[in-house]
């Protein structure tokens, strides 16, 4: 099985370098901001992109994370599914623009648990999708509004993400599709 290499550390840093000053325009600035990265890489993401957010936009973003493994309409398929835990900072998202972070969006499902989980939680005034890989192949109509990087693929393909901070390594490849 073939594997390939698409985007290497600095590209993902200028990925999220992007993106961090996308979120700031389309929201005038930081306040009102919430990012809740799905874990495991989307936690890491939220977390590198709020640290740029301040950077830029010179003022903190709580950051949290947003586990949909309950709300996930997979189980049956995928049961050994562990719960991670699910943080929202203590400003809550209420009245705010949440950001869910996710590394990769294929069939839009675990955003759509997202979404299910979210209303559990609270009532924001917006909710925005940053991704780092778009790879297609969407089941249901869920659109980002921000994208690391575009990567057409195949079904039979598998696109990973790894990350220094989870993998100890860091580099998007595509690998099978023969």
């Amino acid at each position: 099985m073939s594997t390939r290499t698409v985007l290497h550390d600095a590209d993902i840093a200028r990925a999220l370098t992007r993106i961090a000053h996308e979120i700031l325009e389309s929201n005038r600035g930081p306040e009102g901001l919430v990012l809740l990265g799905i874990p495991t890489r989307g936690v890491t993401l939220a977390h590198r992109l709020a640290a740029l957010i301040e950077r830029f936009g010179g003022r903190p973003v709580p950051v949290g994370s947003l586990d949909v493994t309950m709300y996930r309409d997979d189980l049956a398929q995928h049961p050994t599914r562990a719960p991670r835990p699910t943080d929202i900072p203590a400003e809550g998202i209420d009245g705010r623009t949440v950001v869910l972070v996710d590394d990769v969006l294929f069939s839009g499902r675990s955003i759509r648990a997202a979404l299910d989980a979210l209303n559990d939680i609270g009532r924001p005034a917006a909710v925005r999708l940053a991704i780092l890989v778009d790879r297609g192949h969407r089941e249901l109509p869920i659109r980002p509004d921000f994208v690391g990087k575009n990567l057409p693929s195949a079904r039979s393909e598998r696109v990973n993400v790894r990350l220094a901070e989870v993998d100890g390594e860091e580099h998007v490849s595509i690998e099978g599709g023969e």
